[in-house]
């Protein structure tokens, strides 16, 4: 059997039990979730922390199999319950054969805005109006949710207004539920391992805030409305896929007030923040180089596997304990982008094919984006186009206009700027040019100035 060469941090699967261990051996059952900690001194082995109990011990590598990703799936549905537009007769027909806690939601036809609890009891059917009120949801004036699928988590606990606690979803034809998917694959974490620390930031979608699971710091993003979290969930089975030095890992889902995205947590916070804290007097030249080349390393790996992230720029570059420049928000920079609103589009760092009305993003639009991120990191996190307001920078590219370069950037890197800015996308770089071009200037740079 080939050797397996997993890093510590890779979640590994158990293929059968391993109940009664040897002395330092890790006991588990088939289907837990153990996490590699360090590589062990036996061949095929390793010591790893089961993700429940948290104890730790030497695994075989044959008795487990990495996590695998989860197939992006368009059925995948974080509410299977929900039916969408039908009517009040459809409803019953769907809950036929009757029986007590049987449930589905479907859109209110008469009162549009609104939802319906339709509940299967004692062999009839009972339709709850659900009321949108001060942007949440309620049925009885007394609890409120903030999205459908809190509500449907209360009530399979708690009877509260209605005849019966919920007991079994009748599912939408077609739809898979995405819990049970997750759980599968190992993906869905539990909430009550999450210690839920200090807030870091309000991000567009919903908030983020550190926390630990189980012995491990974590960043989480929680997103509450559930039409977003359906969104997100399909970024979020792209993340599965992703594994990447200069990536911010996902470590996970908890669903549970929305969706809760978990990963690893980056303790030295956003490049934009980092530079302009710390300035010229901590950061040298080299290390601006080595943040730049992380990032066009993960650049260069999304690249590769034909994905577009969108949103390239310093605030979502994120910085490690360790000094490591790693890309974050890449599986989610593609969530919404249908709406064509142009409104919510970072002006400042999109190419000028992508604002226009027929938005062609591309690895090669990533590549614009990534030659104003240099331009960011080189002017230790200044706001690009400096003085110019958002109409201005889009006119004035458009006709030609580039940057200056930041003061004291090598006239080398400013050229890589330049040529991320070709007018034309098919003369821009691949990010594997960019790499192979920062790694000469790494090593011009020298080992002499430190950062």
């Amino acid at each position: 059997m080939a050797t397996k060469n997993w890093v510590p941090g890779t979640q590994c699967v158990a293929k059968s039990d391993h109940t009664k261990p040897k002395a330092g051996e890790l006991a588990y059952r088939k289907g837990d979730i153990l996490t590699i900690v360090e590589i062990g001194t036996g061949k095929g082995l390793y010591r790893a922390r089961h993700n429940k109990t948290g104890d730790e011990g030497l695994i075989s590598a044959g008795n487990v199999r990495e996590r695998e990703a989860i197939r992006v799936d368009p059925s995948l549905s974080l509410m299977p319950w929900f039916h969408g537009k039908i009517s009040g007769p459809e409803a019953v027909n769907k809950l036929r054969p009757m029986e007590d806690g049987l449930f589905l939601v479907r859109e209110s036809i008469r009162h549009p805005g609104d939802y319906v609890l339709c509940v299967s009891f004692q062999k009839e059917v009972i339709h709850y109006r659900v009321i949108y009120k001060d942007n949440k949801l309620t049925i009885d004036n007394t609890q409120y949710f903030y999205n459908l699928i809190d509500m449907i988590e209360f009530y399979m606990k708690n009877k509260g207004a209605i005849a019966t606690t919920l007991q079994k979803p009748k599912q939408k034809e077609g739809a898979k539920s995405a819990k049970e998917e997750l759980s599968k694959a190992g993906w869905l974490l539990d909430i009550e391992k999450l210690t839920q620390g200090q807030s870091i930031g309000e991000g567009e979608f919903g908030a983020v805030y550190e926390g630990e699971y189980m012995g491990q710091k974590v960043a989480v993003k929680n997103i509450k409305c559930d039409v977003t979290a359906q969104a997100f969930l399909e970024e979020t089975t792209v993340m599965t896929k992703l594994q990447h030095p200069n990536l911010v890992r996902l470590l996970g889902v908890i669903l549970h007030n929305g969706l809760h995205i978990v990963t690893e947590f980056m303790a030295k916070g956003n490049l934009v923040n980092f530079l302009r804290t710390r300035g010229r007097s901590v950061v040298g030249t080299r290390q601006l180089l080595r943040f730049s080349l992380d990032v066009c390393e993960g650049m260069e790996y999304l690249e590769s596997k034909k994905l577009v992230h969108r949103d390239l720029a310093a605030r979502n570059i994120l910085i490690s304990s360790d000094s490591v420049a790693k890309v974050s928000d890449f599986g989610l920079a593609k969530v919404d982008t249908k709406t064509s609103d142009n409104a919510k589009l970072p002006v400042k760092w999109t190419a000028p094919e992508a604002l226009k009305k027929e938005q062609k993003f591309s690895t090669r639009s990533d590549v614009w984006s990534y030659g104003v991120l240099l331009w960011e990191t080189f002017s230790y996190g200044r706001q690009p186009y400096p003085k110019m307001s958002l109409k201005e920078v889009k006119e004035k590219v458009e006709h030609g206009y580039r940057m200056e370069a930041p003061d004291d950037c090598p006239p080398s890197v400013y050229a890589l700027m330049r040529s991320c800015w070709e007018s034309d996308p098919g003369k821009r770089p691949s990010f594997r040019k960019l790499r192979d071009k920062l790694e000469k200037e790494l090593r011009a740079c020298g080992a002499g100035a430190a950062s």
